[in-house]
């Protein structure tokens, strides 16, 4: 993305409608490790208990085609506590 003169960038498309971002809505940009990113906003009462949320978010993990247990032993590595032979 190119950055205009008023420091203002376009967020794509297929980003927007991935994250549901829509005029009005609230993002933030977070700096880490020398980079920047997009986040959008928490909205306050956006859902109105636990379930509503669980099932807003329903679906949209993408483990890789991995099971529970190789994801987790992607994401922490080897455990060095568990017997391996």
């Amino acid at each position: 993305m190119r950055v205009t003169e008023k420091g203002q960038v376009t967020i794509p498309k297929d980003i927007r409608d991935q994250l549901k971002i829509g005029p009005g809505s609230e993002v933030e940009f977070v700096t880490h490790e020398g980079k920047v990113f997009l986040v959008k906003a928490e909205q306050q009462d956006q859902f109105k208990d636990f379930r509503e949320w669980a099932d807003s978010v329903a679906g949209t993990f993408d483990a890789m085609g991995m099971t529970t247990d190789q994801y987790m032993e992607w994401l922490r590595g080897p455990r060095d506590d568990l017997n391996r032979g």
